[in-house]
Order: C-alpha cells, then structure tokens, then sequence
C-alpha cells in the first residue's frame, strides 16, 4: 500500500470520528431533552440540526484535507 493512500485513510478516518461521537451526542441530548419536556420540541430541534450541521462540516474538512494529500 502506498503512503499517500494510507494518509489518506488515516485523515479522513480520524477525521470523521470526532464528528461522529459529536454527532451522537447531540442526537442523545436533544432526545432526552425532549423526553424530560415534550413541549419545547420545536425549541430544541433547529438548534440541534444547526449543532449537527457544524459537526458534519468538520467532517467535510477532513474529507477535503484526504482529497488534498498528493
């Protein structure tokens, strides 16, 4: 395997698992949030999909940063 493939494997591997574990705790947090108050559910969903979409962009670096490694 050549060391340009396995950098790219590690950046976007490493990458995507903090976003992932953030990801996760989001979701965890908003649904226990919401099961504690049910009525704030339109309070709590816009913030938690705008949290999800950072954490999702910080994935998207690592994808570019991968496709950027010559």
């Amino acid at each position: 395997m050549d060391l340009n493939t396995l950098a790219k494997a590690l950046a976007i591997g490493i990458g995507a698992i903090g976003p992932g574990i953030g990801i996760g705790l989001i979701g965890a947090k908003a649904m226990e949030a919401i099961g504690r108050n049910p009525e704030a559910t339109n309070k709590i969903l816009v913030p938690m999909l705008l949290a999800c979409a950072f954490a999702e962009a910080i994935a998207i670096y690592a994808l570019v940063i991968a496709f950027s490694i010559k």
